[in-house]
């Protein structure tokens, strides 16, 4: 049986509890993933000068961030994004997540733009072949809305999962960011050159 990811890396339920429930091996402290939705939700409904409706998640895992975003907006319209067969086998019908990976963003019929973009520690996971294929997509879907992209380069020090991690100089993201239109506003926030 093949992986979900490059190199047969698995996101199966084994993978989500040792990085993310396991106390010995989790990286982020619960109360981590509150503060970046708050900040995300925030920085967007500044920056689009009215509430947050729809929320895409690109590589969303079990959906996490769902939870937390619903948390503060409960009416919010999420839809995730996640290579893992399990992910959608077990949590797909019940929190909105489809099959599909940043690769083929522009093959999943997602129905955007949408007014946050998240992609949250993902796209130092992805190979640059696919990275080519999908940030096209993704600024597309973010449209005149906001991306929250959360990643990790060469520069900086990561905890974790290191398997499949591609360490790439901060150099490159911008670049990539800036051929498809995303332009940096700071904190991992994003918006495309036809949204500002």
């Amino acid at each position: 049986m093949g992986g979900d990811g490059a190199g047969g890396k698995r996101y199966d339920r084994a993978y989500f509890d040792r990085w993310y429930r396991d106390p010995a091996t989790r990286v982020a402290e619960s109360g981590a993933l509150a503060r970046r939705a708050s900040l995300a939700l925030s920085a967007a409904e500044y920056l689009l000068e009215r509430p947050v409706r729809r929320v895409l998640d690109v590589g969303c895992g079990e959906g996490a961030w769902r939870q937390a975003l619903r948390r503060l907006r409960p009416r919010l319209r999420y839809t995730g994004v996640d290579a893992s067969a399990y992910v959608v086998r077990r949590y797909g019908a019940r929190r909105n997540i489809v099959r599909g990976s940043v690769g083929t963003l522009d093959a999943v019929a997602l129905g955007g733009p949408f007014d946050l973009v998240v992609c949250s520690d993902v796209l130092h996971y992805v190979g640059d072949a696919e990275l080519a294929r999908g940030l096209p997509a993704l600024a597309a879907l973010v449209g005149g809305g906001v991306a929250y992209v959360e990643l990790f380069t060469s520069a900086d020090e990561v905890e974790g999962d290191l398997r499949g991690f591609h360490r790439r100089p901060p150099a490159f993201y911008r670049r990539a960011f800036a051929r498809v239109g995303l332009e940096a506003r700071g904190m991992n926030v994003y918006v495309t050159r036809a949204g500002r």
